[in-house]
């Protein structure tokens, strides 16, 4: 594995899923994605925007933000602040090897009918009452009557909204659930690389380098496993975009697919930094009451010049 210790501004974004190229887009961008020894640190920028690493548009939220050391061991993220176009945070790396910084996130989303009325999953709003009048799981009371015709699109009823599926009352009817799993990481080496950080949980899009992060050049071809639910997984889409888009006239994306081995094998035209997105969708869920699942797993690597 080749390994290199310059970097010039290195980046690593993550988005919640590939989008077109006009579209918003999730990322974070540390200092650096390789230190010498274990005295610094990085600072990562967080935010969604039109163009890559380019705050434009949001901010990105930082209340989910983990931070894994190469042993497994889960640290805090420091100084976390928020501005008007971006978050930033600080890292601090105290040990040899590769961590890993982000998110992973899991949700069900859908709809119900409840008394001839349709309520929706993955809303803040209180749950509903139950048919014979008592209060929802959590305690909830019954949502406020509505005049007809009034509501959201589609004559939708914006009251009729509960946060988790859990708050399905159990008289409901038609419930018509999907799984949404998301990862977001970035990766940074102090030292030489390790792969701890890269061990598969089995569950969901994952993915593991057989060209480690720290080492992609661009006269090389890199290459990644892509893994659901801990098996390699064959047809993955997967696209690859460099970063500096406001830069150039084209977005220069790749449209690529794993191979039946999970393997995907990516050339680079030329060194800089790269938003990789990869998404795969099955039946698969976790829960026996959804019926379709939709995953991503995004990341930002840093390529070298030779």
């Amino acid at each position: 594995m080749r390994y290199n210790k310059f970097a010039l501004f290195s980046a690593a974004a993550a988005a919640l899923l590939a989008t077109p190229a006009s579209a918003h887009r999730q990322w974070m961008l540390p200092s650096t994605t390789v230190l010498s020894g274990t005295q610094g640190g990085v600072t990562v920028d967080a935010a969604i925007s039109n163009d890559l690493f380019d705050p434009d548009h949001f901010p990105m939220g930082l209340d989910e933000v983990a931070v894994w050391a190469p042993d497994g061991s889960k640290q805090q993220i420091q100084n976390p602040a928020t501005g008007r176009f971006k978050s930033t945070f600080d890292v601090m790396v105290d040990k040899p090897g590769t961590w890993k910084i982000g998110t992973e996130q899991s949700s069900m989303s859908g709809t119900f009918t409840l008394d001839g009325e349709t309520w929706r999953v993955g809303g803040r709003r209180r749950p509903p009452a139950s048919a014979a009048g008592q209060g929802g799981p959590a305690g909830g009371r019954p949502a406020p009557a509505r005049p007809a015709g009034a509501g959201g699109p589609g004559g939708f009823n914006p009251a009729h909204m509960v946060a988790t599926v859990e708050e399905i009352p159990a008289n409901a009817n038609d419930v018509k659930l999907s799984e949404r799993v998301s990862r977001h990481f970035v990766f940074v080496t102090a030292d030489a690389p390790t792969e701890g950080v890269f061990a598969p949980t089995g569950k969901g899009l994952e993915m593991q380098p057989i060209t480690h992060p720290s080492g992609l050049v661009a006269d090389e071809e890199g290459q990644f496993r892509y893994l659901i639910d801990g098996k390699p997984a064959a047809g993955v889409a997967v696209t690859v975009v460099p970063g500096a888009k406001k830069f150039r006239e084209a977005e220069d994306a790749q449209e690529l697919k794993t191979g039946a081995d999970g393997i995907l094998h990516v050339k680079w035209p030329v060194p800089g930094m790269y938003w990789m997105s990869a998404s795969a969708s099955d039946n698969h869920p976790s829960d026996s009451r959804a019926s379709a699942r939709s995953m991503t797993y995004t990341t930002t690597v840093e390529v070298v010049a030779p």
